[in-house]
């Protein structure tokens, strides 16, 4: 019996050690040096200081902003502590609500622009965190972008298209732009 218990307590500290400390440390490791931005969150920052994570959604509100994909988070958006979607199928009346409201909110925003609405614009992701949204959308907003800003529409939508992400491995998803980059890029613009 002692030997089996002996035995059994030597392979557990073992394998702790091996899973629970040496794994961890050699993976931290090796993501520090081979991937330094990506393990330290893919953070962006203005002034030598973080403001954000380029792979988590931030709220603009202002004119002068491209705005993000809305968010169904509790409490505020894109609140990294409640990600989650709303969970409204398409045959609830409080989705299309959402989505009325989310239009006139951009209609009302730039009632000069008669574009269609781009549906990324109107409709929460399911992680209601999205940093991305598609070109078209991002398109659609930069002449309020401009106006506010007092910039070109030409400028802002070159802006946007350096921004530009491609589809990942040239075929998976659609073309993006991160909207925190590029407000950051539209901000440094001013000064």
């Amino acid at each position: 019996m002692k030997t089996t218990l002996r035995a059994s307590l030597v392979l557990f500290l073992a394998l702790t050690l091996l899973t629970g400390v040496a794994y961890p440390l050699l993976v931290t490791g090796l993501g520090q040096a081979l991937f330094p931005a990506q393990a330290a969150g893919s953070l962006l920052f203005r002034d030598g200081r973080p403001i954000g994570s380029a792979l988590i959604g931030q709220h603009f509100a202002e004119p002068r902003y491209v705005w993000s994909r809305p968010s169904a988070t509790a409490s505020m958006p894109n609140n990294a502590q409640a990600s989650g979607g709303s969970n409204l199928g398409p045959s609830n009346p409080a989705l299309l609500q959402a989505v009325e409201a989310r239009v006139a909110a951009l209609r009302a925003a730039d009632p000069g622009n008669t574009s269609p609405i781009p549906v990324d614009l109107v409709t929460a992701s399911a992680s209601g965190l999205d940093p991305e949204i598609s070109l078209a959308g991002a398109r659609y907003q930069a002449a309020r972008v401009a106006r506010a800003r007092g910039l070109s529409e030409a400028d802002v939508l070159a802006l946007i298209d350096r921004h530009a992400q491609g589809r990942w491995l040239g075929f998976l998803g659609e073309p993006r732009v991160n909207v925190l980059a590029l407000n950051l890029t539209l901000d440094a613009q001013q000064r």
